[in-house]
């Protein structure tokens, strides 16, 4: 199973974010990167809309992964987001989006952004991974689940 704790902090994740579009999910995105990071909050809703408008970071079943390279970010990180209510994403299968991990690379992050890309992907493509997920009650409960540490604490 792969976990996440490399790239995320408890204080990036909402687990019932209320949105009612794409351009407002990007601002909350880029308001927790800012808080939980200490990035540019203008600079990362930049470069998340910039790839967006690129096509779509919905890749179906619900789920979207919107990614931008920063040139002032130090390491990768990533904010996670369960919203409310689905929004209309432009999703490769036309379906609303609910599920939503966004990735900030360095800008010169190239291959480790791509494997670190494929790897969210992966994850996110199993449905059971996807249930747990839609089905953390609390910021904690997802936090857990993407680190891992339900696994450890389970041991």
């Amino acid at each position: 199973m792969s976990h996440f704790d490399d790239i995320l902090r408890p204080q990036a994740l909402s687990s019932g974010l209320s949105v009612s579009n794409k351009k407002q999910l990007f601002q909350r995105l880029s308001e927790i990167a800012a808080e939980a990071y200490g990035l540019d909050e203008q600079a990362v809703y930049e470069r998340l809309m910039e790839r967006e408008r690129l096509g779509s970071t919905g890749f179906g079943g619900g789920v979207a992964i919107p990614h931008a390279k920063l040139d002032d970010l130090g390491s990768m990180c990533a904010v996670v987001a369960l919203l409310d209510e689905p929004i209309a994403f432009d999703a490769v299968d036309n379906m609303p989006v609910d599920v939503v991990f966004a990735l900030l690379s360095p800008t010169d992050s190239g291959a480790e952004h791509l494997k670190t890309l494929a790897r969210v992907s992966r994850y996110l493509r199993d449905e059971r991974h996807l249930a747990r997920l839609r089905g953390a009650g609390s910021d904690e409960a997802l936090f857990a689940l993407l680190s891992g540490s339900e696994a450890r604490d389970a041991a």
